[in-house]
């Protein structure tokens, strides 16, 4: 209220009731105890009371963890399971036949018109390794670390379309405005990087994934927690660099007064937001020194280099993979690479072309990934997470004369290795034509469940209250999928 209208009531000769005092008067007792009660309300929104000057400081888990960072390979598009990881002897004799009516009642597909034939796999599949684990020859280097890795062969998800689908795989739920799997990972347990943020998300291929920043966004969480996207090339966050004819001291003295001012206002108001504002200052004046030197991969040594198969000055999903390493030994919580495009329908990206560039462009770097982690002794540490956000059909779908596979929810593959995650191990089984899953499912939203599990979070305690209910990153789903744990 103005002042003016403050004025009126107080000359007015009308009596005032009490409620109308209360709510008139912008300095009186009411105002003050909403407010108080406004700000105690504010306080506890924010996870384990937040210092307003650092709410990225680690906190402590709902339990002993197994590990203490995440790397989520996503492969946007939606790989397919039976070129890769899935084994089907059944569909290759089957090849180019009528499916059984039996196995398409009530499935959904994006793009199949319901005259499809079976399509066998395309490429050869071996076993490896003292698991056994079957894997097809486009994936060479992967072959010789099966025994690191825990294959899920038995996933599922709710959504084929590929924007929703990848917002569902990164954030629980198809719907815009959710955060993300890292957001909720920082939000929880903070971060032990002091000169970095705690979710970093890294890009290649050819185009960026559908629905973009959504997949890495905080949502209704304070910004603190989004990803923030390192460039493939040049400084690796906008606006870091130092503005011309600008010197360190004068520097110094614009983040001190900013930081003051922003510190005064959040004393005032109790806004989140302004410590995440504070916070972002804070961590761009250290990281103006501390993310240069971390892109520098001429610090790497050349065999180093070599193994993941990157060049320093050509960005690419190798050096991505070689910077997710540099980052989670820095205490980054959660790393997220993005490599695009694995959509393999048919006609302009061919299932028989592009699928075996795409898996030439990871199989080397993913390998070197595992290996690089495995002997530094930080695979115990983290979790490495391999997959798309659906898998591909075992229906043909012909587009411009040539044949692809189609969108397919109802059982695909995932893999994960460290972290506490049983090495080694080929969980979860389709059936003989690689339609549907036969034997130990496991959702997405389990997926999530088990993933929170082992970085010390019980994924029904960590919530967040918006719009007059807790949410949280499995809604009100999700198990533990305690089998596959070591």
């Amino acid at each position: 209220m103005n002042a003016t209208h403050m004025n009126d009531a107080i000359v007015s000769n009308v009596p005032t009731a009490r409620r109308h005092f209360l709510a008139q008067c912008g300095v009186g007792v009411g105002w003050m105890a909403l407010a108080a009660h406004l700000q105690r309300e504010v306080v506890a929104a924010s996870p384990s009371n937040h210092a307003a000057a650092n709410p990225l400081r680690p906190r402590q888990p709902h339990h002993q963890p197994t590990a203490k960072s995440i790397i989520f390979l996503c492969m946007a598009g939606g790989p397919s399971q039976l070129e890769t990881f899935s084994h089907k002897p059944e569909l290759a004799k089957l090849h180019d036949k009528a499916p059984p009516p039996s196995i398409l009642e009530g499935r959904r597909f994006a793009f199949l018109k319901g005259n499809e034939k079976l399509l066998g796999p395309l490429r050869p599949f071996s076993q490896y390794g003292q698991s056994g684990a079957w894997v097809s020859d486009l994936l060479p280097h992967l072959q010789k670390q099966v025994d690191d890795m825990c294959i899920i062969n038995s996933m599922q998800t709710d959504v084929f379309n590929h924007g929703p689908a990848k917002t569902f795989l990164n954030c629980g739920s198809s719907l815009m405005g959710r955060p993300s799997m890292g957001a909720w990972l920082t939000y929880g347990l903070g971060s032990e990087a002091d000169d970095l943020p705690g979710f970093v998300v890294m890009l290649s291929g050819p185009r960026g994934p559908r629905n973009g920043a959504q997949l890495w966004s905080s949502g209704f969480l304070p910004t603190t927690y989004q990803g923030v996207a390192f460039r493939n090339s040049g400084s690796p966050v906008l606006n870091l660099e130092t503005p011309p004819g600008i010197d360190p001291q004068q520097q110094a003295e614009f983040f001190s007064t900013v930081s003051q001012l922003n510190t005064l206002r959040q004393e005032a108001v109790g806004d989140p937001e302004i410590s995440t504002r504070i916070a972002a200052y804070e961590t761009a004046y250290r990281m103006q020194i501390s993310a240069p030197e971390l892109i520098d991969l001429s610090r790497e040594s050349q065999a180093t280099l070599d193994a993941y198969g990157a060049t320093p000055s050509e960005p690419s999903f190798a050096n991505n993979c070689l910077l997710a390493r540099r980052l989670v030994e820095k205490g980054v919580r959660f790393v997220q690479l993005y490599h695009t495009n694995w959509d393999h329908h048919g006609g302009a990206e061919n299932i028989n072309t592009d699928l075996p560039l795409r898996c030439q462009q990871i199989d080397q770097p993913v390998a070197a990934l595992l290996n690089d982690l495995k002997e530094r002794g930080l695979l115990q540490d983290t979790i490495v997470v391999w997959g798309g956000e659906f898998g591909r059909t075992p229906l043909g779908e012909i587009r411009a004369d040539t044949v692809g596979r189609d969108h397919h929810i109802d059982g695909y593959t995932m893999w994960l290795a460290g972290g506490g995650f049983r090495p080694g191990t080929v969980w979860g089984r389709t059936d003989e034509l690689g339609m549907g899953v036969v034997e130990n499912p496991v959702h997405v939203h389990d997926l999530h469940a088990t993933l929170l599990h082992c970085m010390g979070i019980e994924h029904t305690q960590l919530t967040y209250r918006f719009q007059g209910r807790d949410f949280r990153l499995t809604d009100v789903h999700g198990r533990v999928v305690r089998e596959i744990l070591a």
